[in-house]
């Protein structure tokens, strides 16, 4: 017997929502926060759709519209004005979420944690900061308080969501690819006095001159974001001086703004190449770090933990050996590689300070983009490889429409529940499924309100759709193949289950 199944090493957003995704699932928690109260400076500004539905699954999604403001759209726009990039959002996006939600961060872990208050599973340490983890058969994990007292516990399984500067990532010492692309920014955060528009909500200003991002940070808070120039001075840039000047062209003054805060970072874009190291894990921005342009950091470590979660679960429950958790590390670096890549990509078409270059770039995508209407976001990316049936639809996000279930309407995951569903016209019974407490939604016109679900199969030629507890699809059937398709998951899972 350990002293608890699962110690999670660091109590930010990320390892917050696994310590409450675990704990519904019934598993004690530990976590080991090595700050004594919560941080309470935003990092993080949004959120999109899919992320929302992410969280909902904690139990905070009631709250989440009071924390949030939905954004209404992302311009890239030249030094003067004209619209390189358009992207418009909706309120109602495909994954039952605003397609964009700003929001203040501490505001949101403050929600959280009040949702982990509630499950008695969870124990939070906070002021202890990992000093030693053995690993073994049970994992041995040693944190020290503030007055250098340690304690150890032993756990099934220890997740590192330590953050960029892991103590869990250093100790296991894994490899880590580093792209080399960096930028130091000017970051401030202001509260406004006044209720202001901003149409769109969120811009970057391609501006050779000073490269310069706006963003909405939840409701009444805004972000400005100012590129350090090549050879400008570090420490007169990262003063609040510099800030309000720099912010004055927008009309935040003192008079109209409080500055809550005016720093300097420098982004990075890197992943760890392993995810996992026996029974050690890690997760978020100990596992992978991105520049800021496709507002992908948190959602990509809220992806991680939500992976994680349901297969840690059923390994702990013993329907599935540890086989199972190297496809969280498989599955989920490469999405990471590919965000990070693809942030890349935007700052370096973002961070141009030559004059020149920048001029040819504009010009290249004007021409390319006349006459065009504002785009949509991209859907949510697909898994490409890891647990996986070989059909059709395999590994897409499945869409979130209002359904109505024993006379209840609403939006599917609220109406119906999460964890393993079975979406199909056909009758089926499958004890299997039962073990995994899958949803069965046998869907007609009358239960797909929106209209979402059938479309969603005959788009993939398919009677009956697999969906995950991370709303990948697992795979798809026909006419006559849900039983081969159930028995595939079920023989993927049982041969990863231990004998004897």
């Amino acid at each position: 017997m350990t002293d608890t199944d699962v110690v999670i090493v660091g109590n930010g957003p990320i390892g917050a929502t696994l310590s409450v995704l675990l704990a519904q699932r019934g598993w004690r928690v530990t976590v080991l926060e090595r700050r004594p109260k919560p941080y309470k400076l935003p990092r993080a500004t949004s959120f999109d759709g899919e992320t929302a539905r992410l969280l909902a699954a904690t139990g905070i999604g009631p709250d989440l519209g009071r924390i949030t403001a939905p954004a209404n759209g992302y311009q890239w726009q030249t030094a003067d004005g004209q619209t390189l990039l358009d992207i418009a959002f909706t309120t109602e996006g495909p994954y039952g979420w605003p397609d964009a939600n700003t929001m203040h961060q501490p505001a949101l872990e403050e929600l959280i944690a009040a949702r982990a208050a509630e499950l008695p599973e969870i124990t939070v340490l906070r002021g202890h900061e990992v000093v030693a983890i053995a690993d073994g058969e049970v994992v041995q994990v040693t944190a020290a308080d503030a007055d250098d007292v340690t304690r150890t516990l032993s756990a099934r399984w220890v997740v590192g969501c330590d953050g960029a500067n892991s103590f869990v990532r250093e100790h296991l010492d894994v490899p880590v690819t580093d792209l080399g692309f960096s930028y130091e920014w000017l970051l401030c955060d202001v509260q406004l006095n006044e209720q202001r528009e901003f149409v769109p909500t969120n811009v970057q200003i391609c501006d050779p001159a000073r490269p310069t991002t706006l963003v909405g940070s939840g409701p009444g808070r805004r972000r400005w974001e100012f590129m350090r120039l090549p050879g400008e001075n570090a420490a007169e840039l990262n003063s609040d001086e510099t800030a309000w000047r720099l912010m004055a062209p927008y009309g935040v003054t003192p008079e109209t703004a409080t500055l809550l805060r005016s720093t300097t970072y420098i982004f990075q874009a890197r992943w760890a190449d392993r995810w996992r190291v026996g029974h050690v894990l890690l997760a978020g921005d100990a596992a992978h770090l991105m520049p800021p342009f496709a507002g992908q950091g948190m959602c990509s470590g809220i992806r991680d933990v939500t992976n994680l979660a349901w297969k840690l679960d059923l390994t702990l429950r013993g329907l599935a050996s540890e086989s199972l958790v190297d496809s969280y590390g498989d599955e989920r670096r490469e999405q990471a590689r590919e965000a990070i890549l693809a942030s890349v990509q935007l700052g370096r078409v973002i961070c141009v300070t030559d004059p020149a270059a920048a001029a040819e770039r504009d010009a290249t995508v004007l021409a390319n983009r006349r006459g065009k209407p504002a785009g949509r976001p991209e859907p949510a990316k697909p898994l490409t490889g890891g647990l996986l049936h070989e059909s059709p639809g395999a590994g897409v996000v499945v869409p979130q429409g209002r359904v109505q279930v024993g006379g209840t309407t609403g939006l599917f995951d609220d109406v119906v529940g999460r964890g393993f569903v079975l979406l199909t016209t056909e009758s089926h019974g499958s004890e299997f499924l039962a073990e995994l407490g899958t949803h069965v939604v046998r869907l007609d016109d009358e239960v797909d309100v929106d209209g979402v679900y059938r479309p969603f199969l005959a788009r993939f030629g398919a009677t009956s759709m697999l969906v995950r507890p991370d709303y990948h699809v697992y795979g798809t059937a026909g006419p006559g193949d849900l039983d081969t398709l159930v028995a595939d998951l079920r023989d993927r899972l049982r041969a990863a289950v231990p004998t004897g």
